[in-house]
């Protein structure tokens, strides 16, 4: 594994525009083998900072988080084909990210400032694992993740996160 290789995402823009597929690259990463001591098995590193504006450079995943959506509310059996949501969480200016309005749209009268979803925000699908084994999305995908995002708001961690929260998590990272 020593290319760049790239699977099919689904980009919900922060300014309104309409959802529509990109292409999200992984890069090479080694990865410890819990299985064999002193080895490492390579792994694909997703990049979907690419894609996020505002984003702090020069941390690349750490700049980012991801949720998994495994199933939908009322779900028995969990998507054979999961989806992984990307979203920014350090600005490159240490304030928050703009409400994607997308999203916003689709929450209609569900929508709440305080867990809204900010920034650019990209989804891929996988099959095993959320980076390994990640596969090619499709515009398809797009009803079942709008039904999530109509209940569900942006995961706590980034949520809570305030300007000065956010300023100071930048700051840190950047002197470290």
């Amino acid at each position: 594994m020593d290319q760049l290789v790239s699977f099919e995402a689904l980009l919900f823009p922060s300014d309104g525009r309409n959802p529509h597929m990109v292409a999200l690259m992984t890069s090479p990463m080694s990865v410890p083998d819990p299985h064999a001591p002193y080895s490492t098995i390579p792994a694909p590193m997703p990049h979907p900072e690419v894609y996020m504006d505002y984003i702090a450079e020069g941390l690349s995943p750490r700049a980012w988080h991801y949720h998994l959506v495994e199933a939908l509310d009322g779900m028995n059996k969990k998507f054979a084909n999961p989806y992984v949501i990307f979203y920014p969480t350090v600005s490159r200016d240490g304030m928050p990210f703009p409400i994607n309005k997308c999203l916003r749209e689709i929450q209609g009268r569900s929508f709440r400032e305080a867990t809204a979803w900010r920034g650019n925000i990209i989804i891929a699908k996988y099959h095993e694992s959320p980076f390994s084994s990640m596969i090619n999305g499709s515009i398809a995908d797009f009803p079942i993740l709008r039904n999530y995002f109509m209940t569900h708001g942006a995961p706590q961690l980034y949520a809570d996160t305030d300007d000065s929260v956010t300023r100071t998590i930048y700051f840190m990272k950047k002197t470290m």
